[in-house]
């Protein structure tokens, strides 16, 4: 059956950890008959955690697609997990999806996830609804949940239902914009509507004026129907109540048991009746600054916003019809590199079961298998289309680890493992460090990573430890300092002469001219590894050709790329050569190349040198009852505290670590707090390491290059 773009709703279901979001995907499609039994998370035989390793780790780690029919619409639905470490899954999710779910547990109501997940809400300013779960629960407690979201959410958070017995034995729900009170067998499913009792009339009338105001705020009419008859009927609400949700200016709450199966048929009533469907929204914008309407008569482009890789399978892609219709056999244009991709089945998917369909529509979200050279965040069109989908932003990494192979023949595959991780996943980053001599993996948390060493071991059958990260150090100097180095080696034949007169000194921007030399040619260069290097040449007269200036710069350059104190690049130098002396038969490029990388040597080690290190701004966001553990822990790691504020109902700690103390830091975090703060960080700057640390970190280096010569 095809559905066209108006009846399409998709629908992300995001929350905290363990707010019950499969359990919710399950209910929703055992009521709406898309399966026949529930699974149950604990048993692992859900819908939506069908892969392996979320079964073992009892977790959602991947979102899974789903989709129901209910009444007139497709629902498709996409469970997200609630762990920060795969917020790369939920931010991919909402790039596609027209409604957001949060789904709040009763028993601990608004975590730190919800937090986390909100900004990207906003961000996408997608369309909102709050579920209120786990109602059942002995701890369950709607008032309070209700009020932290309405603290951090805003006033817009307003309830379209309450319980009425919450706790053990929960199965009455008010429902206060039909307002009627359903009550629900013991096993869940269709509940028994009831009038609401006297005792319930009054606190129902008020919430259900709150809903007609807010349905009727943003248009006219209403409003005016409102004024004279003091209310509105059903479809006034709904009409006032599908314009405000679209526009983010009402977030209806709900609630249920997804346990229970109490309350998700009212639930997907309303995603049917009021929610936007991709039609609704607004335009997708376009990398090139203009928009692209959701409308299966134009011509068809595709956007995929997530790619796997299955066993047996090969790469799997995840899509949305963003224009026009995908039939299947249809050949598209890949928009990054004009690759052409045939879809020689398009699918629907629930979990990992997949039906092939004969076409989609415009808003639909569907699935391809074996596509050639399509990744995450491609944009793929009809020919004689130009278009490309602005793509999505994945967050900056958040740690990082060494990667070695015990068996060095395997480190090669090991390595094309990785890359293969990366083009699934955004958020993980790969990176083969020249300067630390070291493949280092980036990621979102400890769980990402490890979860990263779990496929590489299950999946390719490859072994890979994890090893501290070498830090990249900077070397520079504090005072000024001069070296006069001569290179003279004579052995039968031509020999090498060379003789360098030479001032180095600390750079920084604007600096005056160096007294008491005359500047003849000064070249200020960006390092790549970041820092500058200042070199003047400062000969008057034929002392030495100037035509030697460039192999005696590169002899500093091979100095610094490895600098005297650690091996650690150098930088932030001023360099004059103001002197020396040639021979006229055995002066040559490499005579000069090894008097300037020895005079750069001696004098920098004269110079007061100083090492720096990586110095990260690290943000962390938690609940004040944990503040002094997370402050305690920080100052065993040099951070500085540069403030602290409160955001929503959860404190914001602001610092400055050395990357060097960061290491493990979110498996410290994670068990300092049970989980319940997030943390982000971003470089900063270089600064000075302490004296005591610059020892040891010097006494380290000269035992590796002892223990290297033996």
């Amino acid at each position: 059956m095809n559905f066209s773009t108006k009846n399409i709703r998709n629908v992300v279901l995001l929350g905290h950890s363990g707010s019950g979001k499969t359990t919710l995907a399950e209910t929703m499609l055992f009521e709406a008959g898309a399966i026949n039994r529930r699974g149950n998370v604990l048993e692992g035989n859900t819908i939506s955690d069908y892969t392996d390793i979320e079964k073992s780790k009892g977790n959602s780690i991947f979102t899974t697609l789903m989709h129901t029919k209910w009444k007139n619409s497709k629902i498709n639905i996409l469970d997200t997990p609630g762990l920060d470490d795969f917020v790369g899954e939920v931010i991919s999710s909402l790039k596609v999806a027209d409604t957001a779910l949060m789904v709040l547990n009763a028993g601990h109501g608004v975590e730190v996830g919800t937090e986390l997940v909100w900004e990207y809400v906003e961000e996408f300013q997608t369309p909102s609804l709050f579920v209120i779960n786990q109602l059942d629960h002995e701890k369950a407690d709607f008032e309070t949940t209700l009020e932290q979201a309405r603290n951090r959410f805003g006033n817009k958070v307003i309830p379209i239902q309450y319980p009425l017995n919450q706790g053990n034995g929960f199965n009455t729900i008010v429902d206060t914009l039909r307002m009627i009170m359903y009550v629900f067998p013991k096993d869940g499913g269709k509940p028994i509507k009831k009038d609401i009792p006297d005792s319930e009339l009054q606190r129902a009338h008020e919430m259900h004026n709150v809903l007609i105001e807010a349905a009727a705020e943003n248009d006219e009419t209403l409003m005016e129907l409102f004024f004279d008859n003091g209310s509105l009927n059903e479809e006034e609400i709904a009409k006032g109540l599908k314009v405000a949700v679209a526009n983010h200016q009402i977030f209806p709450v709900f609630c249920v048991s997804a346990i229970n199966n109490m309350g998700s048929g009212r639930l997907m009533g309303f995603i049917n009746d009021i929610c936007p469907s991709p039609a609704d929204r607004p335009a997708a914008p376009l990398e090139n600054g203009e928009t692209l309407q959701c409308n299966s008569q134009f011509k068809t482009t595709i956007f995929i916003y997530k790619t796997l890789s299955e066993p047996k399978v090969g790469n799997v892609s995840y899509f949305k019809v963003y224009s026009g219709v995908l039939k299947s056999g249809a050949e598209l244009i890949n928009a990054k590199n004009s690759n052409v991709e045939r879809f020689n089945h398009v699918y629907e998917a629930n979990g990992k079961i997949r039906e092939a369909v004969d076409e989609l529509r415009a808003g639909d979200i569907g699935v391809a298998v074996k596509l050639k050279d399509a990744h995450t965040n491609n944009t793929l069109n009809e020919k004689g289309t130009q278009r490309t989908i602005q793509p999505i932003v994945f967050p900056e990494p958040r740690i990082r680890t060494a990667v070695e192979a015990p068996n060095k023949n395997d480190i090669e595959k090991v390595a094309r493992a990785l890359h293969q991780i990366q083009e699934e996943d955004p958020t993980a980053i790969v990176e083969h460090s020249l300067e630390l001599r070291q493949m280092i993996l980036h990621g979102q948390g400890q769980l990402h990573i490890d979860l990263i060493k779990y496929r590489i071991e299950k999946v390719y059958d490859l072994e890979i430890l994890f090893i501290k990260p070498r830090i990249p150090y900077r070397e520079t100097v504090t005072k000024m300092a001069e070296e006069v180095y001569r290179h003279k080696k004579q052995s039968g034949g031509a020999g090498q002469f060379a003789e360098v007169h030479m001032r180095l000194e600390p750079y920084y921007e604007d600096m005056p001219a160096p007294p008491g030399l005359s500047v003849r040619n000064t070249e200020i260069e960006t390092l790549k590894t970041g820092g500058t290097l200042a070199f003047l040449w400062c000969i008057v007269g034929g002392s030495i050709d100037s035509k030697f200036s460039s192999a005696i710069k590169k002899g500093i350059h091979m100095k610094m790329e490895e600098g005297p104190l650690t091996g650690s690049a150098c930088q932030d130098i001023r360099i004059c050569i103001y002197d020396g002396k040639m021979h006229p038969v055995d002066s040559n490029d490499m005579a000069f190349q090894i008097a300037g990388s020895l005079a750069f040597k001696n004098a920098f080690e004269k110079a007061a040198p100083q090492l720096l290190e990586p110095i990260y701004d690290l943000t962390v966001l938690c609940a004040s009852d944990v503040m002094g553990e997370i402050m305690g822990d920080l100052q065993t790691r040099r951070a500085i505290i540069m403030g602290i504020d409160t955001q929503g109902h959860y404190q914001k700690i602001s610092a400055r670590v050395p990357l060097a103390e960061l290491y493990q830091y979110s498996l410290t975090l994670r068990s300092l707090t049970q989980g319940k703060a997030k943390f982000s960080i971003q470089f900063a700057e270089y600064q000075p390491v302490p004296p005591d640390v610059q020892m040891r970190l010097i006494d380290e280096h000269k035992k590796d290059l002892v223990e290297a010569h033996h």
